[in-house]
């Protein structure tokens, strides 16, 4: 699969998911200080789901119907970012596919799945 990573992604979710052999441009490499809306633009264009640990992502994708493919959201406390990577592997496993049009708040131990407005 093909993803996203805004630049408040912690990268152990890019290096997890390219470890697993998936496609991850991050936005720090193709567009350092890009605004939100340039962000969801990439990921729209290139079919990448995004990556952010920025909350605007949901007022985007929900309150303003932001094109973006899909986004997941991760909000790991400190004490359990060494769980990141596996919990992001696992999710993109489990839903494949099924994660385009939605967004996805990604917790220790859970996943939240909204669609899109």
């Amino acid at each position: 699969m093909r993803f996203l990573a805004d630049e408040s992604c912690d990268f152990a979710a890019v290096r997890a998911l390219r470890g697993a052999g998936h496609d991850v441009a991050t936005v720090a490499e193709l567009a350092p200080g890009a605004t939100d809306e340039i962000v969801t633009k990439l990921a729209r264009e290139d079919r990448r789901i995004l990556l952010t640990e920025d909350r605007d992502f949901g007022r985007l994708f929900h309150a303003e119907g932001a094109e973006a493919v899909a986004v997941i959201y991760i909000r790991f406390p400190v004490p359990a970012r060494d769980e990141l990577g596996d919990a992001m592997v696992t999710l993109v496993d489990q839903m494949g596919d099924r994660l385009f049009g939605k967004f996805v708040v990604l917790q220790p131990g859970r996943a939240r799945v909204s669609e899109s407005p």
